[in-house]
C-alpha cells in the first residue's frame, strides 16, 4: 500500500498551495485512494476518498475543500451532489449529472484514475469527458481531454524495476498540452504536482480491462 506527501502548485505560476499526504492500494471493488491535504502553514484543508470499480469508473468519490464537499460516483454517466457546512440540513443541497466518464481535479488521485480508466498502450491516444471540481468552492465544470501514452520506460531502483509510463495530456478547448510521468498508482510529476516523500514501492499492476471506447 503506497503512502506518501505531494507538494502542490498552482500550474500556471508555481505558487505554492499545499500538501497532500496520501494512501491507495489495490482492493475488492477495483482501487482506492485516500488523502487529507493541508495548506501551506499546515492548516487541514480538505480530503479525497476516490474508489475505483474494476474497469476504472468512479464508483465512489467525497470529496472536502474548506466548507465545500461532493459525494459522487458513476450512474449513467456521473452523477453528485454539492452540499456546504453552512447548510447542515442539506436544504440547498445542488444535484449534478453529466455523461462524463470521470471526475477531475487538484489532487494527484485523478490522474491516475484517469490512465487507470483508458488502459492506453504506449502509442494509444483517446478522447475523453471529465467533470472538473475546482477547489476552493468545488464548483463543477465540465471539459474534453485528449490521453496519449507516448512511452513506458524502466528504471533501476534500490527496491527492483520502476516501470514509469510517459502521458502527454491536451485540453481540447485550448490546445494547451502538458506531460504526466506516473508509476502505477503514484504520480512522480505533473504539472502543479511533485512527490515529496513515499514509503513503499507504488503498486505497477497495469489493468488488463479493454480501453475506453
Amino acid at each position: 500500500m503506497p503512502s506518501g506527501r505531494y507538494s502542490l502548485y498552482d500550474p500556471h505560476d508555481d505558487t505554492p498551495l499545499g500538501e497532500e499526504h496520501f494512501s491507495c492500494a489495490p482492493g475488492p471493488a477495483g482501487w482506492r485512494y485516500t488523502a487529507q491535504s493541508f495548506t501551506t502553514d499546515g492548516t487541514p484543508a480538505g480530503s479525497v476518498d476516490l474508489t475505483l470499480d474494476s474497469l476504472g469508473r468512479p464508483l465512489r468519490l467525497h470529496l472536502r475543500a474548506g466548507d465545500w464537499q461532493i459525494r459522487g460516483g458513476a450512474l449513467d454517466g456521473l452523477t453528485w451532489v454539492r452540499t456546504d457546512a453552512s447548510d447542515p440540513d442539506t436544504a440547498h443541497a445542488t444535484e449534478g449529472h453529466d455523461r462524463a466518464h470521470a471526475f477531475t481535479g487538484r489532487s494527484p488521485a485523478f490522474l491516475i484514475a484517469t490512465a487507470r480508466l483508458l488502459r492506453l498502450e504506449p502509442g494509444g491516444r483517446a478522447r475523453l469527458r471529465l467533470v472538473a471540481l475546482t477547489e476552493p468552492v468545488l464548483a463543477p465544470r465540465t471539459l474534453d481531454q485528449g490521453w496519449s501514452l507516448d512511452g513506458i520506460e524502466s528504471h533501476a531502483t534500490d527496491s527492483g524495476p520502476l516501470t514509469v509510463e510517459r502521458y502527454t495530456v491536451a485540453d481540447l478547448e485550448t490546445g494547451e498540452q502538458h506531460t504526466v510521468h506516473l508509476a502505477g498508482d503514484v504520480v512522480l510529476a505533473a504539472p502543479g504536482v511533485e512527490l515529496e516523500a513515499l514509503d513503499t514501492p507504488p503498486n505497477q499492476q497495469r489493468p488488463g480491462a479493454p480501453p475506453l471506447g
